[in-house]
């Protein structure tokens, strides 16, 4: 898929999780091109776009390693249970090199995790990941 395609899914993601969970899962959506000489952010939905692509790295917390040197399979995700604030609750492998980041710059995974309304929220995200794993995105 281009990436205007995944801009549009990941959207749509964002309100169907929104609708399950009855307030924002995550108020800070990425998509992220990370390569060999650094990363570019491709699409940014979120309250903080600039101390965004400026703290990435510290942000990234207990996700940093394994986004950055693990070998995931396209529509992989992870979740960091512990990130408060900046710091990222979850990333989704789109494509080659491509990434979702996701975020709650207020809550932490750990407490989004504990509303019940969180099972029926993780629906949409599972669809984006299978989704992605059938047509990844490809950067032209």
């Amino acid at each position: 898929m281009t990436l205007n395609q995944a801009r549009k899914i990941v959207n749509l993601c964002a309100e169907q999780m929104r609708s399950r969970y009855q307030k924002a899962v995550f108020d800070e959506w990425a998509i992220v091109a990370i390569g060999g000489s650094g990363g570019t952010i491709l699409d940014y939905t979120g309250p903080r776009k600039a101390d965004f692509r400026e703290n990435f790295l510290e942000d990234a917390g207990t996700l940093r390693a394994s986004l950055l040197h693990s070998k995931h399979t396209i529509g992989d995700f992870e979740f960091s249970r512990n990130g408060v604030g900046s710091a990222f609750e979850s990333f989704m492998v789109l494509g080659d090199g491509v990434y979702l980041i996701c975020n709650n710059t207020v809550q932490s995974m750990d407490t989004i995790s504990q509303n019940p309304r969180w099972l029926g929220a993780q629906v949409p995200f599972v669809e984006l990941s299978d989704r992605v794993r059938s047509d990844p995105v490809v950067l032209s």
